[in-house]
């Protein structure tokens, strides 16, 4: 339930409100909602995003009692209305009281970077859920999981959820006994207001690169980092990767807000960083093969040796660029109070649904699927198993979203220069674009004298393609989408196996 006066409290407080026709006499609202199809008696409607005025009164003949708008609506007569200057503010701060404020009976951690978010936070659950009993909710790119039980976790729809819908997750999680909240955060739930005021017990800052400027994303790169450091800002304590670019400008963002005792920088052993103190932690690898992955962790500073996590750990998914995921996931959970025993099962065992899939063919080599959609994180991923299989090619199908993330085309196009053999160039969520002209776009940057370039829009086709040109040495790597069961397409979400599904029943074929 939500009172009016509750309600003018709390925008006002935020210097919100504009105006109000409603009084502390009418009635509490039982519902919130931005989406009119879900509106039922006594809803508080709020007019965000690309809002018509016939959402509106489709809300209010489906029950809706009042609304929250930037602007009044003629056909509003008989509703409540609350005028303010910023919506998405507006509706993050009334979900978070509507549900009662779920945050403050979670331990909550919170990842942001360019790349490595879900793995950190997959690799962060994993690790702390069995010594939780099975208490640790996941917000994350690929899956939400509010629950043990199997009905409670879903596919998500985005990497961070609108506030509303994130507010009822978390209560949801808080119902269904869950201690616990590991969650990414995008730059996006910064920039469009879906996690305005709400603060974290625990923050961490992966990396950034120029992966989200563009159309439809961040004007800049100083927009870009401007958002992601707002995690820093929102968070008690911070735990930093000290590779990162911009580092010193992420540091002293941390530090505006956050005791420098609560800082904790880490990296990989030899990294020289732009500032004047001491790494906290810092870490070498000590096998890094796709059978066995396994780093061993130093404690340098004081506040880094009480957590007692120095040692060696086992980490369930290969590739040494998951091991900076790795750490920043085992501070954390120090940070939390758990040791570093009741770590090493979870991490040893983590695995996460589209990420680093392995597939063996009789006759056509390996097959990899990823959800890898970067340069950074491309190049990491092709880099790293061509080490596994040398005397082979390295035959990858990748294409790039529309409408969003454009440099991530050349991005491609140079991680599959310097690192692939053979690209098959196809259709990944073209949104409202031709795929064959983002194709074309990608193809400009590669090196056709150092990669054969194919082009198959049709998806599925593409991934057949690659998988029958390889031979037993070659390792088809089908980047992108991972377990992802849908292609964006002129606004709609047009179904898709999923590349998993894809490989695993050509592969049956071809048996």
């Amino acid at each position: 339930m939500l009172s009016v006066a509750e309600i003018i409290n709390l925008l006002q407080e935020h210097h919100l409100l504009k105006t109000t026709n409603a009084t502390e006499k009418t009635d509490t609202f039982n519902s919130v909602s931005y989406d009119s199809r879900t509106v039922e008696t006594g809803t508080l409607f709020f007019c965000k995003g690309n809002f018509k005025p016939d959402y509106l009164i489709a809300a209010e003949q489906k029950g809706a009692t009042g609304f929250v708008a930037e602007k009044p609506q003629s056909a509003s007569s008989n509703l409540s209305e609350f005028i303010v200057s910023d919506v998405q503010k507006a509706m993050a701060l009334l979900s978070a009281a509507f549900f009662n404020f779920p945050q403050n009976e979670l331990t909550t951690f919170a990842i942001t970077g360019t790349k490595g978010k879900t793995t950190t936070a997959y690799f962060l659950r994993e690790a702390i859920n069995a010594a939780t009993n099975n208490q640790t909710a996941l917000f994350s790119t690929v899956n939400t999981i509010l629950g043990p039980d199997p009905a409670a976790t879903f596919k998500s729809e985005l990497t961070t959820p609108e506030s509303l819908d994130l507010f009822r997750n978390m209560r949801q999680a808080v119902n269904n006994g869950m201690k616990f909240l590991v969650m990414e955060v995008s730059s996006q739930a910064y920039l469009k207001n879906r996690v305005f005021n709400l603060h974290f017990e625990h923050g961490t800052f992966l990396n950034i690169s120029p992966d989200h400027v563009g159309e439809n994303e961040h004007p800049t790169l100083a927009n870009y980092l401007h958002c992601k450091e707002q995690l820093l800002v929102n968070s008690r304590k911070v735990v930093i990767n000290a590779a990162t670019d911009q580092l010193q400008d992420v540091y002293f963002a941390a530090k505006a807000t956050t005791n420098p005792e609560n800082i904790y920088l880490y990296a990989r052993n030899g990294t020289q960083t732009e500032l004047p103190m001491q790494l906290d932690f810092t870490f070498d690898s000590e096998a890094d093969t796709l059978t066995d992955n396994e780093i061993y962790l130093r404690a340098l500073t004081t506040k880094a040796q009480k957590l007692q996590l120095e040692g060696k750990y086992q980490i369930g998914i290969p590739g040494d660029y998951n091991e900076t995921n790795a750490v920043a996931a085992i501070i954390n959970a120090g940070l939390a109070g758990f040791k570093r025993e009741q770590l090493l099962t979870g991490l040893a065992t983590t695995q996460i649904p589209g990420r680093m899939e392995r597939y063996q063919s009789q006759a056509h080599g390996t097959i990899y699927v990823d959800y890898a959609h970067n340069y950074a994180s491309t190049k990491a991923l092709l880099q790293f198993l061509k080490t596994q299989s040398p005397d082979g090619k390295t035959i990858a199908v990748v294409g790039s979203p529309g409408n969003k993330g454009i440099d991530r085309r050349e991005g491609f196009g140079k991680a599959l220069s310097e690192e692939a053999d053979v690209a098959i160039l196809t259709t990944d969520d073209p949104a409202f674009e031709d795929p064959l002209a983002i194709a074309r776009e990608i193809d400009s940057y590669i090196d056709h004298d150092r990669v054969q370039v194919y082009y198959e829009l049709d998806r599925k086709k593409a991934i057949q393609k690659a998988i029958q040109l390889g031979a037993p040495s070659d390792i088809i790597v089908v980047l992108g989408k991972g377990q992802d069961p849908y292609q964006k397409i002129q606004g709609i979400d047009t179904p898709y196996p999923t590349d998993s599904v894809v490989v695993k029943q050509f592969l049956k074929q071809l048996q």
